[in-house]
């Protein structure tokens, strides 16, 4: 099914890849990493993969029982071992990212020249255009999609090798390896894994499929079947923390549409030669089993809700698939309307040279604002409170990375992705508050102190608990910081009152540059437009009525 074209000297593919290498360094001369602190799900992750190297365990506070907030469990056990090797948290986990989408990159180019045979200029631009992809993002904000879509490409693969080549057992036997990879990596992988086998089993029929079939049993389910029992024991619950907290059993449309918008400006320009490719009505059979199993997998979000979903990383497993895909698309139009190979009108370097330009072009426009997206004032405010952490003090906050990250504070995840017993309970409450007595509260309102509450849900009411609560224990308002007085957000800060810190703290959330993490400006502090009620008010007021 995949048609012979003429040998290229290996010293060419060699080239080719010294280029994929510049250009995925490419980025890193636009954007200074140094200015830019991971985005608050990553610092999840990497507090998690800290403690995991110190010796502690897969555990939130130090000292205190297992809690699987960090879903993607391969990705973090990678960093924590390059962490124990020396490097710091930033380092580790960039490297390992950057490395990722490196080698997806080469494997796209690979795959297209050597396995498929189609030209391999258009390998190269295939590569290309990975490269050009928001990557390079999820390197500057530690997001592991990289990671999680390098193994699940290994797999892709060899199952596209086999839908049009044949199932041979060493390929089935290597799907079945990256599977378990990928589903170790992140949940969600099992599933993947499994719709590339239905997408085999639509092109060749279940008797070519047995023998990958076996593979991926022994493998996900046999293999990774001990690693689910083990996190059972090990975690207490069969599933990931977060997974209760976000899927919580119901049909989530929002995490559709998300996911469906994701997945089209991902492969936009892709798409439209999938357009092409179907038209042609040439060996639909292959085009379907090919598609089918993205499809079905963007479609499966509907399970979860899209929190967190920035710049679309949930999806972004999608995109190296489907740029492997288009490149069998791309050969079954060319053979179906027998169009000769690309020919350039100018030398192949000055071809080349033109394609990085414009690649140079694309990757700046994409980057160059990315500092601003990294300034944070949580991040300087955690700074300032980690000259506390000896005290064993906790933080409450529905802001749950990069404060407890850099802070290195006990801290209380009180929306609940890294909390057993909230994400099981759905809220948390006042009593669950009183057993650790935080030092520090800080609560993201979707109002500010000049502005109304516009709606109403399950974040907006664990604000309401935990404001009240900092109200009826006499908490001192340290800072109300938002980037316009009239706007839809604030950072709230409250110090517990009681304590022998309690004004070297308030200093601390004060006196720092707080960039607010929506606009990259200059914060401002409007705790003068609050008024709060201690008890002691409180109790006046209701004497008196």
């Amino acid at each position: 099914m995949i048609s012979q074209t003429r040998s290229v000297a290996w010293g060419t593919h060699l080239a080719f890849a010294v280029i994929i290498l510049v250009a995925t360094f490419l980025p890193l001369t636009f954007i200074n990493l140094k200015n830019i602190h991971p985005a608050e799900d990553a610092a999840m992750l990497m507090r998690y993969a800290v403690h995991l190297a110190e010796g502690y365990g897969i555990v939130w506070n130090k000292g205190e029982k297992p809690v699987d907030g960090a879903t993607d469990f391969l990705f973090m056990v990678m960093t924590a071992l390059l962490i124990k090797s020396g490097l710091t948290p930033e380092v580790a986990i960039r490297s390992l990212i950057f490395t990722a989408h490196l080698i997806n990159a080469l494997l796209i180019y690979f795959a297209g020249a050597l396995i498929f045979r189609v030209d391999h200029r258009i390998a190269f631009l295939a590569s290309l255009l990975l490269v050009s992809g928001n990557g390079m993002f999820y390197v500057a904000t530690c997001f592991g999609a990289p990671v999680f879509a390098l193994f699940a490409s290994a797999a892709w693969l060899c199952v596209m090798r086999m839908i049009l080549i044949q199932s041979e057992w060493s390929w089935a036997l290597a799907y079945g390896f990256f599977s378990l990879l990928t589903g170790l990596t992140r949940p969600e992988g099992v599933i993947l894994t499994f719709l590339m086998l239905v997408g085999l089993v639509i092109a060749r029929g279940w008797r070519s499929a047995l023998t990958p079939a076996i593979a991926w049993l022994a493998f996900v389910v046999g293999l990774g079947g001990l690693y689910f029992l083990w996190r059972w024991d090990y975690f207490g619950h069969p599933l990931p923390n977060p997974f209760y907290k976000k899927g919580g059993g119901a049909l989530h449309l929002d995490g559709l549409k998300n996911s469906v918008r994701n997945f089209i400006g991902l492969n936009l320009p892709l798409l439209v030669l999938w357009l092409f490719a179907v038209f042609s009505r040439f060996n639909m059979r292959i085009l379907f089993s090919l598609l089918a199993p993205v499809i079905a997998f963007v479609l499966s979000f509907v399970l979860i809700s899209p929190e967190m979903n920035i710049k679309g990383r949930f999806q972004y497993v999608t995109y190296p698939m489907i740029i492997l895909s288009s490149i069998i698309a791309y050969k079954l139009i060319k053979d179906r309307f027998s169009l000769s190979p690309i020919k350039f009108p100018i030398s192949l370097s000055v071809a080349l040279l033109l394609s990085l330009s414009l690649h140079s072009l694309v990757v700046y426009y994409v980057y160059r604002d990315l500092p601003q997206v990294g300034s944070e004032g949580r991040y300087e405010v955690a700074v300032a409170l980690s000259k506390y952490a000896h005290k064993g003090y906790y933080l409450a906050v529905t802001e749950a990375g990069l404060l407890p990250f850099y802070s290195r504070w006990k801290s209380i995840d009180t929306w609940g992705l890294n909390d057993s017993w909230i994400a099981h309970n759905g809220l948390i409450t006042e009593e669950y508050l009183d057993k650790y007595r935080p030092a520090v509260i800080m609560f993201h309102a979707r109002y500010t102190p000049l502005t109304p509450v516009r709606r109403v849900d399950r974040w907006d009411e664990m604000v309401a608990i935990l404001r009240n609560y900092a109200r009826s224990r006499n908490y001192t308002l340290a800072a109300v910081y938002t980037d316009t007085p009239y706007g839809k957000s604030a950072h709230w800060y409250y110090v517990r009152s009681d304590l022998e810190e309690t004004e070297a703290l308030i200093r601390c959330i004060r006196e720092v540059n707080y960039v607010y993490w929506r606009s990259g400006k200059r914060a401002i502090d409007l705790r003068d437009y609050v008024k709060e009620q201690t008890s002691e008010e409180t109790s006046a007021n209701k004497a008196r009525r």
